[in-house]
């Protein structure tokens, strides 16, 4: 090949890179305003709508938080470097905190998503001992120990871990293979399989509730229970007997004597005064419970034991409070399935490749895909306002207050 070929081939390697750098540099200024529009207007948005401020909106903060830090100290050093062509030329200590500061936020993400479905399913395992304790608590130690185990897990970075012999400066990378073997598990490997665990039975509690709420044990809106003109002590009318309305024990009414409604011993209404169930000592029956006009449901009226007892919750109220509990827990729910699908999807790739490298270095890995993965993984984070708007209504309506506000 000749000096001229050469030269022609050389110059098109270099328009080449310089169109890739100029391509990597938009992408990755596009990205980083895409992460920091969206993720900032979840934030505010939650913070000023009092309808979005619940147990897992404030986990979602939390997440939106790790994108925008992302966003901040991780990505333009990311974007900086590709359009290097991938060398590393400032120096090494700020390569490790980068990394450091990559391995603490994206695992702080996984963390996030973790915490929801431990809240989640805590919610629709025991729902009034849930509502019952301090939620805002709950939630702040939930978010704290997330954010502690973040750094926990990248803080051998910062501490030397990095600084190995023979160490090239002009690539910024983790240089530990069983590091990067720990932090893909800790981060990765070990709390996906439990979130989806926690998920399949959150959503298995869940249908389980509606089979409950609209099975034969529980009656449906409308519906009004058999009427029992007896009491709970009476048994059914035999089939082809005339039934009986004070039970087997009870004389037949004898001809001419009208009956009163309580015992045969009460006597008949006295003309000019008004009707009494039992007698004058008798209790009023009390309201919401079946009064039954033949057995010894009438006692005498006891001021002290009537002030002593508390009210008593009808079963329709509880049945109410378990629905709305239902209903409330699966729309928040609605939206994080797809939320765990898109982090799954987008950041699967990438840890797949770097454990692949850790654990075979003799495996060829080419640099367009572990560049690739790594862009996949950082588009996740400008996913979740977007898959906020599209799935939830109420993150919807409120982004377009606030992009009316604004234009």
């Amino acid at each position: 090949m000749g000096t001229a070929a050469r030269g022609r081939r050389a110059g098109l390697l270099a328009g080449r890179g310089l169109r890739a750098g100029l391509a990597g540099q938009v992408g990755g200024v596009l990205l980083i305003g895409a992460v920091l529009a969206g993720n900032s207007l979840v934030c505010v948005s939650v913070a000023t709508e009092r309808a979005l401020q619940t147990p897992t909106n404030s986990f979602i903060v939390s997440l939106a938080a790790a994108d925008l830090l992302l966003a901040l100290l991780v990505l333009p050093l990311f974007v900086y470097s590709e359009v290097q062509g991938g060398a590393w030329l400032l120096s090494p200590r700020l390569c490790d905190a980068l990394m450091a500061m990559d391995v603490m936020l994206c695992t702080a993400s996984i963390f996030n998503l973790c915490a929801i479905s431990v809240d989640r399913f805590v919610a629709v395992a025991v729902p009034l001992r849930y509502n019952r304790q301090g939620g805002s608590r709950r939630q702040l130690l939930l978010i704290g120990a997330t954010w502690l185990l973040s750094a926990a897990v990248a803080a051998p970075v910062l501490c030397g871990l990095n600084d190995v012999r023979g160490r090239d400066p002009a690539v910024c990378r983790l240089e530990d293979r069983d590091y990067v073997v720990y932090s893909s598990v800790c981060s990765f490997f070990l709390p996906c399989p439990l979130m989806l665990l926690l998920y399949w039975a959150t959503f298995r509690g869940l249908r389980r509730w509606e089979v409950t709420r609209l099975g034969p044990g529980l009656a449906l809106p409308g519906a009004r229970p058999p009427r029992d003109s007896c009491g709970p002590d009476c048994a059914p009318p035999a089939p082809g007997l005339p039934e009986d309305p004070c039970g087997p024990d009870c004389a037949p009414p004898a001809s001419g004597i009208p009956q009163g409604p309580c015992s045969p011993d009460c006597a008949p209404p006295v003309p000019g005064l008004p009707e009494d169930p039992c007698d004058p000592d008798c209790a009023p029956p009390s309201s919401g419970l079946h009064q039954g006009p033949c057995g010894p449901v009438c006692t005498p009226y006891d001021p002290v034991q009537a002030t002593a007892l508390p009210p008593q919750t009808p079963p329709q109220t509880r049945r109410r409070r378990r629905a709305k509990i239902t209903g409330r827990e699966r729309k928040a729910m609605r939206v994080l399935p797809v939320v765990v699908g898109a982090f799954l999807l987008c950041w699967t790739p990438f840890f797949v490749v770097h454990i692949t490298q850790a654990l075979c270095p003799a495996c060829s890995v080419p640099p367009r895909l572990v560049s690739a993965v790594t862009w996949l993984g950082y588009v996740n984070s400008a996913l979740n306002p977007v898959i906020y708007t599209v799935f939830n209504a109420e993150f919807r309506n409120v982004f377009r207050k606030a992009l009316r506000a604004c234009c």
